[in-house]
């Protein structure tokens, strides 16, 4: 006998990879537990640079450190008085102005996989797996299940992830979904629909051998399937699935959702100003769909493999047999790191301005943690958690300032240390979710959505 919860949400992806539309629409029906902030902005951009990206190289430079740890790049001058960021960010440092640099963001671990889950849930898990530290449903929530757990959106999934979720080999980690919060407030992933000049599909689109028409046939085929399934086990509330599932359908094809990925409906200057590559085509993809009236769009910045196959491009220990053995340096200034980032970002902020779309967008960077104050015999850096930068811009956030200090290496926070709870926190009030909103799990166990304190003052 089908699973019931499993029948329901997986059927309704037939041929749809792991989109989860009709679940996102069932929840934006459900009940829905007030908050007690009025928001800051009516959605968020979560750039997260995979592999913990060199603070000393980029955000945080100590021209006085000893040799060998003071970065091999250097600090320049930038629109925000005082603030400098490294040379090989000039597009960037014309824009700090918009940015809240947060230079004391700190937590225990050094190892990836349980450094992205506390970054993304704000919990510590000293159950997990690694390095086969798969996601389930036993897992707390990450932001795209908290973002669509408290929102309501009449015509747009909740949250949205490009290009892929975070994942090696096929193991998509922890963090990445809805947890225990059930596979109704997962986020919408593309599915893998291959690569089109060396670079993935951004598609949400139906796969090039399912055409609408065949989508119309293969939703009356799960319409059998569903009924089969609720005669077998009959489950009243499985019924009322089906007109969650009719709006997923006309929602999936209606031409306000194909016309958020078309990204041809944009002027070539526009693309050409953001970048040709998967990079510069996911900061675009995430402005339109933060347009269309996604609430949350988080962009994971990876490298893929010719096979397909995702990678961290920012662990730039140096010597990754997949991008050539190069130095960590070199790693830094090649066009999956830094050039591409410093494109790219600094044409979102750009493009968000200009539109008056940046005060109601909060965009949050951050990776899963910095490097270590040596740079290793690679001429690299190698994990280090103890002290990281995280930014934070537009939506209500004060400009061109910079919160805590890292000390004489960067390798320790200084002063007013930040925990990746408390970034969460920050970023769910702005978006007017209340940190001590309560969730519960299958079990009915209240928790909150974050215990980490929202940094308040960052906000005009």
């Amino acid at each position: 006998m089908l699973n019931r919860r499993d029948a329901m949400l997986r059927l309704g992806q037939i041929g749809l990879g792991a989109l989860g539309l009709p679940g996102l629409l069932q929840a934006e029906a459900a009940a829905r537990q007030a908050t007690a902030v009025a928001p800051r902005a009516k959605s968020c951009i979560l750039l997260y640079l995979w592999g913990g990206p060199p603070h000393q190289d980029m955000w945080d430079l100590k021209p006085e450190a000893p040799q060998g740890i003071r970065s091999l790049f250097h600090p320049v001058r930038t629109r925000a008085p005082g603030i400098r960021i490294c040379d090989q960010m000039p597009l960037i440092a014309k824009h700090t102005d918009k940015l809240c640099l947060i230079r004391s963001m700190t937590h225990g671990s050094d190892v990836h996989e349980p450094s992205v889950y506390h970054t993304l849930t704000g919990q510590v898990d000293p159950r997990m797996r690694i390095p086969r530290n798969n996601r389930n449903r036993t897992n707390f929530p990450g932001p795209s299940g908290i973002v669509s757990r408290f929102s309501r959106c009449a015509s747009a999934p909740g949250s949205v992830t490009v290009p892929r979720p975070i994942m090696h080999d096929g193991i998509k980690y922890s963090g990445t979904h809805a947890g225990f919060l059930g596979a109704q407030y997962d986020p919408v992933e593309l599915p893998d629909a291959g690569f089109a000049n060396g670079r993935p599909i951004l598609s949400l689109g139906l796969p090039g051998s399912l055409d609408e028409e065949r989508l119309v046939r293969r939703r009356g085929l799960l319409h059998v399937l569903e009924r089969a399934d609720r005669h077998l086990q009959q489950v009243g509330a499985a019924q009322q699935l089906d007109a969650f599932r009719e709006q997923a359908f006309n929602l999936l094809i209606s031409p306000q959702t194909k016309r958020a990925f078309d990204l041809s409906a944009e002027t070539e200057a526009t693309r050409d100003r953001y970048g040709r590559s998967h990079y510069g085509e996911s900061f675009l993809l995430a402005r339109r769909l933060i347009q269309a009236g996604v609430r949350l769009v988080t962009f994971n910045w990876m490298f893929f493999r010719p096979d397909g196959n995702p990678l961290n491009p920012w662990d730039n220990h140096g010597g990754t047999p997949a991008l050539g053995g190069v130095t960590g340096y070199e790693m830094l200034k090649a066009d999956y790191c830094i050039p591409t980032l410093d494109r790219g970002l600094s044409a979102l902020l750009a493009d968000l301005e200009a539109r008056g779309m940046l005060e109601e967008t909060l965009i949050v960077i951050t990776g899963e943690f910095g490097r270590t104050p040596k740079i290793n015999k690679k001429q690299g850096r190698d994990h280090w958690g103890s002290c990281y930068t995280a930014l934070l811009a537009g939506g209500g956030i004060r400009g061109g300032i910079v919160h805590g200090a890292s000390d004489a290496d960067a390798a320790y926070p200084a002063a007013d240390p930040v925990a990746p709870e408390d970034l969460l926190a920050t970023m769910y009030e702005s978006l007017g979710i209340s940190p001590s909103a309560e969730i519960r799990d299958p079990l009915g166990r209240p928790f909150p959505v974050s215990r980490g304190r929202p940094l308040r003052h960052l906000f005009g």
